[in-house]
Formats: C-alpha cells, sequence, structure tokens
C-alpha cells in the first residue's frame, strides 16, 4: 500500500474508530478528518491536535499538497462508545475530490433521501462507496443493508462499491450474505458493481465483471451462497451498538 495522505474517521463507533489502528496512526504524520467531536478521542489517543480537522456537515477541507478536496455531508446514522455519550459528537458521510475525480463514501447510515442533496451539491461520483452489512429489517433508518443500498445509489451514480461487509460479525446473517444479495438484485436496476478481492487494487473505469471471490473463502460456518431465494433471517435481533 502505498503512503497514506490522509485518515478520514466517519464517526466514533468501535468498528470505525478503532484503537489500535488510532494509536499506530498517531506515530506518523498523516492528517486526520472526522466529524465534529470525535477529534477529542484522537488526540486523547495521541494524535497531534494539530494534525486533527474537524468537520461540521458541508464543510470541506484541502489535504495539503494533494489537490484533493474532503467534504462532510450528512448521513442518518449515530454516535457513542458508552452508555453516558450517545450522540455526543457528530456522523458524516464524505465526498472526496480532485481535478479529474470524485468519490462518496457513505461512513454508517439509514436511507434518506439527503442523498439527492448530496448529488446536487457534491456530485456527479465516479465512484460511490456505500455500506451493505451487518443489516437487519429493523434496522433500516440507521443502516443501508443491501436493499437499500441500491435504492441509495439511485439517487447518488457512479460506479457502486460496496463496504462495509465481511468484517465484523454484528447480525444474524452469514457474513458473504450482503454480497449475494447484491449480485441477484443489481442486475435488475443496471447497477454497475465493484467488487475486488480484499486489498486488491482496482481501476474503477476498467474494473471486470464481478467474481464472487468470497465463495471461495474457507469457513466452519454456512454462506448465503448455499442457498437461493430470498434472504432468510430471524423474528427479531437485538438493536445495533455501531
Amino acid at each position: 500500500m502505498p503512503p497514506v495522505d490522509v485518515v478520514i474517521v466517519s464517526h466514533d463507533h468501535y468498528d470505525h474508530l478503532d484503537y489500535p489502528t488510532i494509536r499506530a496512526l498517531a506515530k506518523t504524520n498523516v492528517p486526520f478528518v472526522t466529524s465534529l467531536g470525535v477529534g477529542a478521542h484522537l488526540e486523547y489517543w495521541g494524535v497531534q491536535a494539530q494534525r486533527i480537522t474537524e468537520l461540521d456537515w458541508w464543510q470541506s477541507y484541502a489535504v495539503p499538497n494533494t489537490g484533493v478536496i474532503l467534504t462532510a455531508a450528512p448521513s442518518q446514522h449515530f454516535s457513542g462508545r458508552g452508555l453516558k455519550d450517545r450522540n455526543a459528537t457528530l456522523w458524516s458521510s464524505f465526498a472526496v475530490r480532485s481535478p479529474q475525480h470524485a468519490v462518496f463514501f457513505s461512513g454508517d447510515t439509514g436511507l434518506t433521501t439527503e442523498y439527492q442533496l448530496i448529488r446536487e451539491r457534491l456530485g456527479p461520483f465516479d465512484v460511490v462507496m456505500l455500506e451493505v452489512g451487518a443489516f437487519y429489517p429493523a434496522w433500516g433508518d440507521i443502516h443501508l443493508g443491501p436493499d437499500n443500498a441500491l435504492k441509495a445509489h439511485a439517487m447518488l451514480g457512479g460506479i457502486f462499491m460496496p463496504v462495509h461487509w465481511g468484517t465484523f460479525s454484528l447480525a444474524m446473517h452469514a457474513w458473504d450474505q450482503p454480497a449475494e444479495r447484491l449480485l441477484e438484485l443489481a442486475p435488475h436496476t443496471d447497477t454497475q458493481l465493484l467488487m475486488p478481492l480484499l486489498g486488491q487494487p482496482v481501476e474503477p473505469a476498467h474494473a471486470e465483471k464481478v467474481k464472487p471471490w468470497w465463495r471461495e473463502v474457507d469457513t466452519d460456518t454456512n454462506t448465503a451462497s448455499d442457498t437461493d431465494g430470498e434472504i432468510e433471517l430471524p423474528n427479531s435481533a437485538p438493536w445495533p451498538l455501531d
């Protein structure tokens, strides 16, 4: 991986703001851009204050010596790392724009019509990275899941790169269920998916047809690829903590 130009932290939940990762990055000179209030965590964990930029929605930051502009944008989620700090800090999506290209990163979010406004103000986008897992129907206001991610993509445009799946086990579905669901639905919406093998560099404009690499991953649990048809989910699931 080439040297990192900037670190974006969308919000303070544990799967987005990871203590060991931040401690390692604190030893470098990389700048951090995050949502309002999250900088206190970074500074407490060793990141120098002058390397931290907090943004409110629609505020921007120019990454030094790159020509890249980062803009925080609305998302529909929540924040907090404990029992007494719920919504004490902001959560955001981010647009990343260079002179040639633009990318959108959803952070964590539910489905919202704000995506139409984001496209109008910050688009068009070459690639949109939308979270697709973990998911459960009752979580639709705070997490997209594959079905709602496609609806969000329809408002944003661009090549769709699903993210935030196959990592932490946060729901009842198989780890690859979001990917399989997208492969099922995308052909009906004429959506171009970009789903490279984890860690594989890819040029979005020249990406090949999706190869379901996750089906070759060894696992001790049943995966979504073992079943056909509609997603099977339990009747209830706990409220997510992230």
